[in-house]
C-alpha cells in the first residue's frame, strides 16, 4: 500500500517560496522556474511540521552547486526566520551591505551578496549619500570611474552585479607568455648556425657554382601553463572568479593544463575547453567532489609529481599554484614535493590571496614549507592583481628567476 502523502500547503507558502527563489537568484543561484516547481512538490512530499525538513527539501531542489550552499544557508536563516524579529534582521542587513559587524559580534558577517539579494533597493555603503546642494560642482579631473574602483575591489566582498560585471572583464583578459627556444631546429634565412646538410645539397644541385650557405636555428614557443588552483573552505571566496580565469586562459592558449585540489587531486583540463564558461563550469561541478573542504597540499602535490609532472613538465612549464598555503597536514611532506615541483618547471609562481594584507606574515607551517621555492610570490584578490600578475610573466626572460614578493596593488 502506497503511503499516504501529507495535504497540499495552504496560505502563502507558494508565494513565500517563489519569493525566496527570487532572492537567491539575485544573490547569483541559477534558479529557473522547474526547481521552483520541484520545491513545492518537495514540501508537499515531506511536509512542513519540522524545520529540518523543511530546510533539506528547499535545499537539495535549489542548490546544485556546491559554492552555493553557503549562500544558501545565510538567506534560508534570513528569510524563514520569526517575523517578530523583522527589525534586527533589517539591521543585520543594512550592517552587511556597509560591510560592518555589529560591535560584540562574534559570527561571521552576513555576505554582502545575500544582503544585496534581500534588500536590492537598499542604499550601499557605510552612509547613504545626501543630495547635493545646487551650488556643489564636481570636477571630472578628480573622479574615479566605476570601472577603476570594480578593479581594486576584493573578489570576497563584491555584490552579484559587481561579480557579473568583473567576469565580463576576466573574459577579455589575455596572458603574455615569453618565448623559449626548444631543441628543435627550422631552417633560417640568415643567423644562427650553418647548416651544412642543406648547404651541401644545394651543392649538388648546382657544381661549379656559387652556393647561398643555409642556416638553421632553435624554434621558439610558448612554455606550457600548468595551473593547480586550491579549492578548500578558506578559498571559497576566490574560487569562482579564479575559475573563470583558468577558462579564460584555457580558451586564450594551447597546452594549459588545470588541476584542482583540496582533499583530491582532479584533472578539470578537458571540461574547461568548452567555450561557453556556464557550461564548463557545471562540468567541473560535477567533476569535483571536495568543494570548500580541508587542504591536504602536500598530498595533492605528490600525486601531481608521481602522476602527471613528467609527461607535463618535460620541457619546462610555467606552473601557477593558487592556494592561501593553509595545509590541513601541517606541512608534512610538503618541502619535498614544492622543492621537486619547483625543479621540474621553468618559473614556480605562486598566487595568494592571503598577500594582499600589508601586515602579511609566512607563520603557517604550509606557507614556511613553499615560499622558499617559488620564483614570485604574488597576490590574487582582484582585477589589478590579475593585471599586475599578467604583466610580470610578460616580462620574464629565459632563465630562472629568483623569488621575488610582490605586495598588494
Amino acid at each position: 500500500m502506497m503511503p499516504k502523502a501529507h495535504p497540499p500547503a495552504q496560505g502563502k507558502l507558494a508565494d513565500n517560496v517563489v519569493h525566496f527563489a527570487r532572492v537567491l537568484r539575485r544573490a547569483g543561484l541559477p534558479i529557473g522556474p522547474a526547481s521552483v516547481i520541484d520545491a513545492l512538490q518537495a514540501l508537499e512530499t515531506v511536509g512542513i511540521e519540522r524545520r529540518d525538513d523543511f530546510y533539506f527539501a528547499l535545499s537539495s531542489t535549489l542548490v546544485n552547486r556546491r559554492e552555493h550552499q553557503q549562500l544558501f544557508d545565510q538567506a534560508f536563516r534570513l528569510f524563514w526566520r520569526d517575523p517578530q524579529r523583522l527589525d534586527s534582521l533589517l539591521q543585520e542587513l543594512q550592517h552587511g551591505l556597509a560591510g560592518l559587524r555589529k560591535p560584540g559580534q562574534d559570527r561571521p558577517a552576513i555576505s554582502q551578496r545575500v544582503a544585496q539579494a534581500m534588500l536590492p533597493n537598499a542604499p550601499q555603503g557605510k552612509q547613504a549619500p545626501q543630495e547635493l546642494p545646487p551650488e556643489v560642482t564636481l570636477d571630472a579631473r578628480f573622479t574615479v570611474s566605476a570601472r577603476e574602483l570594480l578593479k581594486k575591489k576584493d573578489f570576497a566582498s563584491m555584490t552579484p552585479q559587481e561579480l557579473g560585471e568583473s567576469k565580463k572583464m576576466i573574459a577579455a583578459m589575455r596572458l603574455s607568455l615569453p618565448e623559449i627556444e626548444s631543441r628543435r631546429l627550422h631552417p633560417q634565412r640568415k643567423g644562427g648556425r650553418v647548416d651544412m646538410r642543406a648547404t651541401l645539397k644545394q651543392m649538388a644541385k648546382a657544381p661549379g657554382g656559387f652556393v647561398e650557405l643555409r642556416h638553421r636555428a632553435r624554434r621558439r614557443r610558448h612554455p606550457a601553463l600548468v595551473i593547480l588552483c586550491d579549492i578548500s573552505g578558506s578559498m571559497e571566496s576566490y574560487t569562482r572568479m579564479l575559475l573563470h580565469f583558468t577558462h579564460a586562459l584555457t580558451n586564450d592558449r594551447d597546452h594549459v593544463h588545470t588541476f584542482l585540489f583540496g582533499t583530491r587531486l582532479t584533472n578539470i583540463t578537458r571540461a574547461l575547453r568548452n567555450a561557453d564558461v556556464d557550461v564548463a563550469l557545471d562540468h567541473v561541478s560535477r567533476q569535483v567532489a571536495d568543494w570548500a573542504g580541508g587542504t591536504r597540499i602536500g598530498l595533492c602535490l605528490k600525486e601531481f609529481n608521481w602522476h602527471w609532472g613528467r609527461r607535463l613538465m618535460a620541457q619546462g612549464a610555467v606552473v601557477l599554484l593558487i592556494s592561501d598555503g593553509l595545509d590541513s597536514d601541517s606541512g608534512e611532506g610538503l618541502t619535498g614535493e614544492v622543492e621537486r615541483l619547483k625543479l621540474g618547471s621553468r618559473w614556480l609562481v605562486w598566487l595568494n590571496p592571503l598577500l594582499r594584507y600589508e601586515k602579511f606574515e609566512a607563520r603557517p607551517a604550509g606557507i614556511r614549507a613553499i615560499l622558499p621555492h617559488v620564483d614570485f610570490f604574488l597576490p590574487v584578490h582582484n582585477l589589478v592583481s590579475l593585471s599586475q600578475f599578467g604583466t610580470i610573466l610578460a616580462n620574464l626572460g629565459t632563465r630562472r628567476s629568483a623569488r621575488r614578493i610582490h605586495r598588494r596593488g
